[in-house]
């Protein structure tokens, strides 16, 4: 009951971080170059340094699967890109997201249901690691829902995609907890998921989030909100842990 009501509350954060990014719209250069430091602070503080401590033997195969994941997301970013726009939507009065949009938006859902899945196994080995988990989860789902919104929005996505999107990140968390009662993975295994995702992660905030935010406009208020990005997951981590 604990994970579920946790799981409760990280759904109200990420929407709160979504609809606050929909407010500030017209700050968006400041909130993409906050969301590319949170993402690229996900990676380092949260996703790899767990990967490691879940497999210590072997860091060389965590960083190759580190680099499989940025590749990976390298290329369907690329195929994206290539299919993002077709001669035949113009002119309609309804329009679908791009899949760059899509792509970027589900890596992040994906990256919260693993959020849930961390809280489950957290409570499976005792209360005070699960809530030690939780702690992180709950404080850097704010800068998930932000994220979310922002990832759909600056690639052409439309208010109505961006809150479905929101939806789906704000509630994947608690997927995530509802199949630990389900799935006990090998520590090995979840910590291979675990660095691919870095991966992903550090491809999305250095090579989309973070030349956005600076494009057309002035750079040191989005760089010092980028570092306030990493710095604000680093803090949570480190309060956590």
């Amino acid at each position: 009951m604990i994970p579920l009501l946790i799981a409760s509350a990280a759904f109200a954060a990420t929407m709160l971080g979504g609809l606050v990014a929909l407010r500030l719209k017209d700050r968006l250069h400041l909130i993409l170059g906050f969301s590319a430091g949170a993402v690229v602070g996900v990676a380092f503080f949260d996703l790899l340094p767990e990967a490691l401590r879940l497999n210590p033997g072997d860091p060389a195969t965590a960083m190759l699967w580190v680099a499989a994941g940025f590749l990976f997301y390298l290329l369907l970013d690329r195929v994206a890109l290539l299919h993002g726009h077709h001669p035949g939507d113009h002119g309609h009065g309804h329009s679908h997201a791009p899949p760059r949009s899509a792509l970027g938006a589900f890596t992040l859902v994906a990256h919260s249901m693993f959020d849930g899945l961390a809280i489950g196994f957290g409570f499976q080995v005792s209360a005070t690691i699960g809530l030690v988990v939780a702690i992180a989860v709950v404080t850097h789902d704010f800068s998930d829902g932000i994220n979310t919104m922002n990832v759909v929005l600056k690639n052409g996505g439309t208010r109505r995609d961006g809150l479905r999107w929101l939806v789906a990140d704000a509630a994947a968390p608690a997927v995530g907890v509802a199949l630990t009662f389900l799935v006990h993975p090998a520590g090995p295994v979840f910590a291979t998921v675990l660095a691919v995702f870095a991966g992903l992660f550090l491809y999305l905030g250095a090579s989309d989030l973070v030349p956005e935010s600076q494009h057309a406009h002035p750079k040191f208020l989005t760089t010092v909100m980028t570092v306030l990005g990493a710095a604000l997951i680093y803090a949570a981590n480190a309060l956590a842990g």
